[in-house]
């Protein structure tokens, strides 16, 4: 079966295994450090949270339309490929996303430990998103929009997520305390920083561009 699904994206096993261990690695920490712990990014789901604080939209229409848009910008940009990988993250993502909330917590609960919460945290996404964006896929709309504006404007791709990221958390500064926002920023560098160690080919993604 996992040969079978290999050969319908047209990817290698080593690409299999590291979107597969990425996707894994992301949903731990987001259900064992972030979830818990009150600390977490920007991206997506902290734009969803504040139309939802701010404006009253609900979270379960806004979430799959902000990330529609991102996933058809990169789509439009990068083709084929980048579509194929990215519906198998995501796909993996929500899989394992739900497994680890059924198994529930493995760790101590951090939230009276922010700063290590954060860090930890960082680490996790960092390596667990690296892996995947590495790959040419994406596992949620942030990612897809960063890998976009690395392409665009010819930078690192930590940059990319440091400088979207920010925006979110800055206007989550409307209903968050800057205390916690601070918590968020530092996971945020420090998961960018780790990203920016992975080498994202954005020219393999483009391969088979007409879809």
């Amino acid at each position: 079966m996992i040969s079978k699904t290999m050969r319908r994206l047209s990817i290698g096993r080593s690409t299999f295994l590291r979107i597969l261990i990425g996707c894994m690695i992301m949903a731990f920490t987001v259900v064992n450090i972030h979830i818990p712990s009150g600390v977490t990014e920007g991206g997506i789901l902290g734009l969803t949270l504040f139309f939802y604080k701010v404006f009253d939209l609900n979270p379960s229409i806004i979430s799959p339309i902000l990330d529609f848009i991102c996933f058809a910008i990169g789509i439009s940009m990068f083709g084929k490929n980048f579509l194929k990988k990215t519906i198998f993250a995501s796909l993996l993502f929500a899989l394992f996303y739900k497994v680890f909330l059924q198994i529930g917590t493995l760790i101590p609960n951090l939230y009276n430990y922010p700063v290590l919460a954060a860090i930890l945290g960082g680490i996790g996404i960092g390596v667990g998103c690296g892996l995947v964006v590495s790959e040419g896929g994406a596992a949620g709309g942030d990612d897809a929009l960063a890998l976009v504006l690395a392409n665009k404007l010819d930078v690192n791709i930590s940059k990319a997520y440091v400088a979207t990221d920010f925006v979110v958390l800055a206007l989550s500064l409307v209903y968050i305390p800057f205390g916690r926002i601070a918590f968020s920023m530092l996971t945020t560098v420090v998961s960018s920083f780790i990203i920016g160690q992975f080498e994202v080919d954005l020219a393999s993604s483009k391969q088979g561009q007409t879809i």
